[in-house]
């Protein structure tokens, strides 16, 4: 079997899916889609259609659900028609009398039985079916077009002060990676530092691997023009004053945050994994 990613994690869409499909399922493979960039094309795309045989979808990601601090984490799992049979217990069906759970080995004979007696977080399902009900399929194609909108208005800010690693348009995300802070003594953690002084939570950093510094920025579909504008400004200023060779700016950040820079190898070697009265 193979597992892709689409879009992938450098914020590209994979045009080549469907004949990749095409080949896993002529070599009597299965194709497993990663829906962590779901949000991207929800509503616009359904993933049989590119040859998908199952696909976990990130509520968080993609259906509004609190992430963060351990979770609650969610992640459905949705197969096709081939797979469907296979379904672990317990599972819903809809057919001529309704919907009806089905919990029992004897009522699924192909099923591979029950995984786990815990599914996940129900109030997290009840959530993102809320979300995607009041959005409706208008909704949702919307959503993913303000992702993709807004991720090219900040590439396009960018570029020009920034390194972006691929000239774009790009999807959901926008990547930069360090080539624009070579030689000035300031790398990706601290510009990422710099950020928290300026009150905004710093972008995903040094992922994707395959980038060097890179500088993952994902503004999704919920921020507004005005966000995205002040994130824009307070970049291209730190982008300046890297340039310009201000270096102590970033080596002493942040200044402003309860608790100053750590020693993260230090914090890595030794860390404090309790809180204790002195």
């Amino acid at each position: 079997a193979i597992m892709l990613t689409n879009p992938n994690t450098c914020g590209l869409f994979e045009r080549d899916m469907i004949a990749i499909a095409e080949a896993v399922h002529a070599a009597g493979a299965y194709f497993y889609c990663d829906g962590a960039n779901f949000n991207a094309i929800v509503g616009r795309v359904r993933p049989a259609d590119l040859g998908v045989d199952a696909m976990h979808i990130n509520l968080h990601k993609t259906f509004s659900t609190p992430h963060g601090g351990g979770g609650p984490g969610s992640g459905p799992v949705v197969l096709s028609a081939e797979l469907a049979q296979f379904a672990p217990l317990p599972f819903v069906v809809l057919d001529g009398n309704g919907f009806r759970l089905v919990e029992h080995a004897k009522d699924a004979r192909e099923s591979i039985g029950r995984l786990k007696g815990f599914h996940g977080q129900m109030g997290m399902f009840v959530r993102a079916l809320a979300y995607i009900l009041s959005h409706g399929a208008d909704g949702l194609w919307q959503v993913s077009g303000d992702a993709v909108l807004n991720a090219n208005y900040i590439l396009a800010s960018l570029k020009d002060v920034m390194t972006a690693s691929f000239d774009g348009p790009c999807m959901h995300e926008a990547l930069f990676d360090d080539r624009f802070l070579k030689d000035t003594g300031v790398t990706t953690l601290d510009l990422a530092k710099a950020l928290l002084d300026e009150g905004i939570h710093p972008m995903t950093m040094y992922f994707p691997l395959v980038v060097h510094g890179a500088m993952l920025i994902e503004p999704t579909e919920t921020e507004s023009r005005e966000t995205l504008d002040n994130f824009i400004q307070v970049m291209r200023k730190l982008a300046e004053q890297a340039l310009s060779g201000n270096v102590d700016l970033f080596h002493q950040a942040p200044r402003h945050t309860p608790l100053r820079r750590l020693d993260e190898t230090l914090a890595a070697r030794r860390p404090v994994l309790k809180w204790t009265v002195k």
